[in-house]
């Protein structure tokens, strides 16, 4: 058996529960991919995206309905080591890639204030400009289930703000195109899990800043400090992290001070009067 098939049959079959399953069921409950869809996949190199890529693979073999795919890396300006690295890993993974290149490490690099912050957003940018070329209507990300509760807490520790990442998402600058997380479901532990029976060498990351970052910068990054944060709690509390993702989905209006829809803001005060009476 050849090793790409071997990888996917792991997928299938010895991580059927805890990757291909989640990954159905995120499909089916957020009605991310259907019928008809052309999605344009983004692959950074990294295991999540890669991992994401195989299993749309799978769902488009396998699936009930019919949809297109195009399986995209955008090269910001990688190494050449980092970029051979990610067509070898294509190769290995018998994934057919299409790779196309922006400028934006070079625009970015001698950004004092927030070069992460820009590069993200025109990584974005990009992004949805090669779907539009392509034909595609929705754009798959890699993001996993411990993105979305870390996420969800750095909201709250360092926005002031209670939210999630969301499954899916509409674009507001390029219109007919949407954002779709089908690993929304996947645990991060089963895809290094994953990774390491299947011996695979992903790019950890390949940004030109990180690359001249100490571990201990690396280890100040808040996202960090979150992982660092819930791995404690979880030893206390085991279900933590699945208790943080559920309370999202059971958000309590009536014991909310103030909450935004749209551009417009309601008060539990503005009500409170009224329910008085009611009784």
């Amino acid at each position: 058996m050849e090793r790409y098939k071997e990888i996917e049959r792991d997928i299938i079959k010895k991580y059927r529960k805890e990757i291909w399953s989640r990954f159905v069921k995120a499909v089916q409950d957020y009605k991310l991919i259907e019928e008809g869809d052309k999605i344009m996949v983004c692959i950074s190199g990294g295991k999540d995206s890669f991992l994401l890529a195989k299993c749309v693979q799978e769902l488009q073999r396998h699936g009930r309905f019919k949809f297109d795919a195009e399986y995209v890396v955008m090269d910001p300006g990688y190494t050449e080591t980092n970029r051979n690295n990610i067509i070898s890993l294509g190769e290995i993974l018998n994934i057919p890639i299409k790779i196309f290149e922006s400028d934006i490490f070079n625009i970015v690099y001698d950004i004092e204030n927030s070069p992460c912050y820009l590069c993200a957003r025109m990584r974005r940018g990009y992004l949805y400009s090669k779907a539009q070329e392509l034909g595609c209507n929705k754009i798959a990300l890699g993001h996993h289930f411990d993105d979305v509760i870390e996420t969800t807490l750095l909201s709250m520790f360092y926005g002031s703000e209670l939210k999630t990442m969301m499954p899916k998402l509409h674009s507001d600058n390029f219109e007919g195109l949407e954002l779709i997380r089908p690993l929304y479901y996947v645990r991060e532990a089963d895809i290094i899990a994953w990774k390491n029976n299947n011996n695979l060498n992903f790019l950890n990351c390949a940004c030109k800043f990180t690359e001249e970052c100490s571990l201990d910068k690396e280890d100040k990054s808040k996202r960090l400090e979150i992982k660092k944060l819930i791995k404690d709690l979880k030893k206390k509390n085991p279900n933590v992290d699945m208790n943080i993702f559920t309370s999202m989905s059971n958000v309590n209006l009536n014991c909310v001070l103030e909450y935004k829809k749209g551009d417009k803001k309601y008060s539990f005060l503005d009500e409170y009067d009224n329910k008085k009476e009611d009784k």
